[in-house]
């Protein structure tokens, strides 16, 4: 069965989940919401780069997208709209999301339960994901799996992100702050807030109730001015950040999402690129993981960025079918069944 889905936004992570939609044997495109004025009216095909048309034009209008008869949403605005996520999930529109959503925990209370009884009234799902969190989290959870005990579960992500060309992401985490700004952490802590979801996703899947969540970071600083074409990092000012939130309880860390992320030179990090992703968990037995992008067969574009947003993208519109199937409420990778890449092993070739 066929299940109809909106695309909201076409930025770099929307245009990757549209040209999926699009493409999915078993989704069909009935709508297309225009963030920017200067994209309404013009065709999907055109606004993800498939270079022909594919007979939906993009409409800033949200009373015909809710009216379209859509099963789902495919939502990756840079930032949640509560009252657009309200009057999806009312009309029955069930919502997958790659915007800084994963349990809702860090929300105002009061748009939480806005959210909850959108959902309900309107026997809808809501669910949150991306690369990480998301995806790094139910791998850290699969990982546990062949555990008798768990002492502490730890979930790295360290990459080069110079290529990842969004000022306002980047400066909201404090890229090009001064190192003695003393509104420095309290920025990259607010910017990276949705890691405490992922944090407390895990302590919850894992039985374990916190005594507390915290975070702390460390910085590294430009050897040199830099003009990354995107943004401009002043020597001095932050090009590495080296955060964590820790999950703690019994005296100790239990859950910690690391992130090492770098812009521009790496002998201005105070940590070793990694790479990757990883995951340690250590217990009875101990489990070490990692996972690695390459580009596939045909990659043939300049940079990785499009590898990066392509992995945003798909936990997401991966998992439609399942929220869809989904009871009303939030869905989390801890409660959904498994999600794969279902219908989309290639042809010969």
């Amino acid at each position: 069965m066929t299940i109809k889905v909106i695309q909201w936004t076409t930025g770099n992570v929307g245009r990757r989940a549209l040209r999926a939609i699009v493409a999915h044997p078993d989704l069909e495109l009935v709508g297309v919401y225009a963030h920017g004025s200067d994209k309404v009216g013009r065709d999907a095909g055109e606004l993800c780069g498939l270079g022909h048309s594919v007979g939906v034009v993009a409409t800033d209008d949200v009373a015909a997208l809710l009216a379209s008869g859509a099963d789902a949403c495919s939502y990756n605005p840079m930032w949640t709209d509560v009252d657009h996520l309200c009057r999806l999930l009312g009309a029955g529109i069930n919502v997958c999301s790659t915007s800084s959503f994963i349990t809702g925990r860090t929300m105002a209370a009061s748009d939480l339960d806005r959210l909850r009884a959108a959902a309900m009234s309107g026997g809808a799902t809501m669910f949150g994901t991306g690369v990480n969190p998301g995806f790094a989290n139910l791998f850290a959870l699969v990982s546990t799996q062949i555990c008798d005990r768990v002492d502490a579960v730890r979930i790295t992500e360290s990459v080069d992100s110079t290529d990842y060309a969004s000022k306002d992401t980047e400066e909201s985490v404090g890229y090009g702050m001064a190192l003695d700004d003393p509104a420095l952490l309290g920025c990259t802590r607010d910017g990276s807030r949705v890691f405490e979801e992922a944090v407390a996703l895990i302590g919850d899947a894992l039985g374990v109730d916190f005594d507390e969540i915290v975070f702390d970071a460390d910085y590294g600083a430009a050897s040199e001015d830099r003009d990354l074409g995107y943004m401009r990092i002043a020597k001095g000012t932050v090009s590495s950040i080296d955060g964590r939130w820790r999950g703690r309880a019994f005296g100790r860390d239990v859950v910690v999402a690391h992130f090492q992320w770098l812009k521009g030179a790496r002998e201005d990090a105070p940590f070793t690129l990694r790479h990757g992703y990883s995951v340690e968990v250590d217990g009875e037995p101990s489990v070490r993981s990692q996972f690695q992008i390459r580009p596939g067969r045909g990659w043939d574009e300049p940079d990785y960025m499009g590898l990066g947003m392509i992995m945003t993208a798909m936990p997401s519109v991966n998992a439609i079918a399942a929220v869809v199937a989904a009871e009303p409420g939030i869905a989390t990778h801890a409660t959904l069944p498994l999600v794969c890449a279902h219908g989309l092993v290639a042809g010969p070739f």
